[in-house]
């Protein structure tokens, strides 16, 4: 018999900073000494008291399924959430408890996307956006945002990627992989192109929210243009806040009707995220942010100490970030000077020669760019420096 996939399945490739992290799995297993900078969660453990929510919730026996849409108690954390964090208000039809924001993304673009529909995906971005867009049998459009703009797309770049088929408009801010962070007037400027379209949806991931040390506070893109919160959805999520992520809690706010349609998606797949997760959840969101604050204030220092230590290598160069605990490097005099075809060679010769593992630009709409996670210690860090620079000032 010969075994045929969905044709859908073409138009999509692998994660590959999932695929970078079984590769480092294996390479581990056979003995080798890698340091892993491409998994993007915190080395941190979850913080005690929402562990101890999520035990006490087994001990209970809140072990069964829940509404599709999440549990009341953290459906109203969420809303208090938005309310204290970033002056939104929603209600409870409004929102949506998913199994990650992986999910609660997969859900709007299923949702709101028919064939043909453009969505608008500013690169570099996070690499699952485009292959989803796809799935959804729309088209990706991404203008490309580089190092001399700090990787943030202009109005006019906005206004140039628009056309009739423009479905939705896709943000991440603080951003995966690059770290850059729209301020609230770079928001207001891109609402009043947005303003101008009114068929055009906004989706904004601000996952990496209090991952953020920028001098201006974060702005979510409601906070800054709330006029356009009739077709604005708000997703985040737990996983890099708390170090939740093997907990698998996103969520959204948005218009109601948007929400019961990824309700019904999502009823059909997964169903319900964890009940347990949940009610950890409700720890995280509506207990004491000390741990969110103690964990933000190591990820800023082990930035500086990363951000420096890669700019002082040859060929290597990394802006300042807002946020997240990514280096996003631009290593195409690296590339060049080493004769090296494109940024996959010159990671895989990181990988080979100094036993480090990051993932390539490539996947991240980026050609000639590398992404660090600095989700790690001091001491790793400094050794990951130290094994880069010994092959890179190689003659």
């Amino acid at each position: 018999m010969t075994l045929v996939l969905a044709e859908r399945l073409k138009r999509v490739k692998p994660s590959p900073t999932v695929a970078l992290t079984g590769r480092v799995a294996r390479l581990k297993a056979e003995g080798r000494d890698i340091i892993g900078l491409g998994v993007g969660e915190p080395d941190f453990d979850t913080p005690v008291h929402v562990a101890d929510a999520g035990v006490e919730a087994i001990r209970k026996g809140f072990t069964r399924y829940t509404a599709v849409e999440g549990i009341p108690d953290l459906k109203d954390a969420i809303i208090a959430k938005f309310r204290r964090d970033n002056g939104i208000e929603y209600a409870r039809p409004q929102i949506l408890v998913s199994t990650g924001a992986k999910q609660t993304i997969y859900n709007l673009f299923m949702s709101v996307i028919d064939p043909g529909d453009e969505v608008i995906i500013p690169a570099p971005y996070w690499v699952s956006y485009p292959d989803m867009a796809l799935l959804a049998e729309g088209t990706p459009v991404t203008p490309y945002a580089g190092p001399e703009q700090g990787y943030k797309i202009t109005p006019a770049q906005l206004v140039a990627a628009i056309t009739p088929k423009t479905r939705l408009f896709m943000l991440n801010s603080p951003s995966n992989p690059t770290g850059a962070a729209y301020t609230s007037a770079e928001l207001h400027a891109l609402g009043a192109v947005l303003r101008r379209h009114p068929d055009v949806l906004v989706a904004t991931d601000d996952m990496y929210e209090h991952i953020y040390w920028a001098k201006e506070p974060f702005a979510s893109f409601l906070t800054a243009c709330p006029d356009l919160y009739d077709r604005t959805i708000t997703i985040n999520g737990v996983s890099k806040s708390y170090a939740m992520t093997g907990w698998r809690i996103g969520y959204c706010g948005g218009p109601a009707a948007i929400v019961e349609a990824m309700s019904t998606i999502q009823s059909q797949s997964t169903s319900n995220p964890s009940s347990i997760a949940q009610k950890a959840a409700v720890a995280a969101l509506n207990g004491d942010q000390a741990c969110v604050a103690e964990m933000n204030r190591h990820f800023k220092a082990r930035h500086d100490f990363f951000n420096a230590g890669l700019n002082a290598l040859p060929g290597v160069r990394v802006l300042p970030a807002a946020g997240t605990f990514y280096a996003f490097c631009d290593v195409s005099q690296a590339i060049a000077s080493r004769g090296l075809a494109d940024d996959h060679e010159f990671a895989e010769m990181l990988l080979d020669k100094a036993g480090v593992a990051g993932v390539p630009g490539t996947g991240f709409g980026a050609p000639g760019h590398i992404r660090f996670s600095f989700a790690v210690s001091m001491e790793t860090l400094e050794k990951a420096l130290e094994r880069m620079g010994t092959v890179l000032r190689e003659g």
